[in-house]
């Protein structure tokens, strides 16, 4: 199912998601897409593979040619900006109980499920290094490509500038690309404090500036109120989650052009007393609060411009590899197919900094993609589009993402 950074492979009118109408002659080569054309009409759909490079649907013909495959499609592999691939548990005090052994394991298998449902990028929200994502990669080899924020900031660092500079210097040292501020509560908090800010004004703002200085990007934990108006004066680079955003909120976040990743499917999930989480009844009814929310502020996003980013906040492996449930609640809440689609591909690359190399089916492009055999913009569901998927396409092997060493 896995190709693992395909050295040639070739694709004769296959169909790209979300083009109707159109087929295109595909060729990889070393992981990137060299040639995207629309094709001939009238000629024969097959695929043109590489033996020996991962799992390729149709049996392999003279020359490693493919048995004709007329309906497959391609998409730019998904981007989930929202993710915790170091967590077991829900409770960390959970997590704390199991060996070290067990969790590597676990956190390893983490890898594996989020690739097999067409996730080849992630942004970790928390909880894991780029050390431990390269060890990860290295022994378990899974070549999924995560960017990281390290540890997150929270109440226990809301201790002044000074304590704040020193703490922003590990996560620096760590390698990470992001911060993440914890900048109000969330399941966690009793529903009249959960809008109430963390960090003060002067703390808020000190992170950001000092983070951006150092070429960092900030990425914020806010379920509304005064967190996201800071948000937007300080020029973070996303909020998350965001239930509580109000629609003149949305006007000023689309006009700043912050990114907003609300994960809107976790909170379904954790509102369902019998659902995979099995919450306390107080943590569901906290839950779903805020779905009822979200439907109102992706809705008050949608209709402003606001640019969203696809994330799921997932964090156990009852969830891991269900990460297209997301696409599901999107459309729900009002997006359109192509705008959910969008926010999972190429608009959660340009969030990332990645637009120019990441995202779209394109020349030069690195091969992140998903074959499927069913149009996947006409997919009635999750389970069904997962279903459909043939294989998944790695443009960067294991030893490049984990530093070659």
């Amino acid at each position: 199912m896995l190709n693992k950074h395909p050295e040639a492979l070739d694709y004769k009118a296959i169909r790209i998601a979300g083009i109707e109408g159109k087929r295109y002659d595909i060729s990889i080569r070393d992981g990137r897409f060299t040639s995207v054309k629309e094709a001939v009409p009238g000629e024969p759909a097959e695929r043109l593979g590489q033996e020996g490079h991962g799992e390729q649907s149709g049996q392999p013909g003279p020359a490693g040619t493919a048995s004709p495959q007329a309906d497959l499609w391609i998409s730019p592999g998904i981007i989930d900006l929202h993710t915790h691939l170091a967590w077991t548990d829900f409770d960390h005090a959970d997590q704390l109980k199991r060996s070290s052994g067990e969790v590597e394991a676990m956190q390893g298998a983490a890898f594996g499920a989020t690739l097999r449902t067409g996730v080849t990028t992630a942004r970790d929200a928390g909880g894991i290094t780029p050390q431990t994502i390269r060890n990860l990669v290295r022994s378990y080899g899974h070549p999924l490509r995560v960017e990281t924020s390290s540890e997150m900031l929270g109440s226990a660092d809301a201790l002044g500038t000074k304590f704040l500079e020193g703490r922003l210097a590990e996560i620096y040292a760590t390698g990470a690309g992001w911060v993440k501020i914890m900048a109000t509560g969330g399941l966690g908090a009793p529903g009249e404090k959960v809008l109430d800010p963390v960090f003060s004004e002067e703390e808020f703002n000190f992170i950001v500036r000092h983070a951006h200085a150092n070429q960092i990007k900030v990425l914020v934990h806010t379920w509304g109120g005064v967190t996201i108006d800071w948000s937007i004066s300080a020029g973070v680079e996303s909020i998350e989650h965001g239930m509580f955003l109000t629609a003149d909120q949305a006007g000023r976040l689309a006009e700043s052009r912050t990114a907003y990743v609300s994960t809107a499917s976790i909170y379904r999930i954790a509102a369902d007393p019998a659902g995979v989480l099995a919450l306390p009844p107080v943590i569901c009814d906290r839950a779903a609060r805020a779905a009822e929310a979200h439907s109102r502020a992706i809705g008050y996003a949608r209709s402003a411009g606001v640019r969203f980013g696809f994330g799921t906040d997932y964090a156990t492996p009852s969830l891991h590899g269900y990460n297209l449930q997301e696409l599901d609640t999107l459309l729900d809440y009002g997006l359109t197919r192509a705008e959910a689609w969008q926010s999972a591909t190429s608009g959660a690359a340009e969030i990332l900094g990645r637009g120019h190399d990441l995202g779209r089916i394109a020349e030069g492009y690195l091969a992140d993609a998903v074959i499927w055999n069913a149009d996947p913009f006409q997919a009635r569901g999750a389970g069904v589009l997962r279903e459909s998927i043939v294989s998944v396409i790695t443009g960067q092997s294991e030893s490049e993402l984990a530093g070659g060493r």
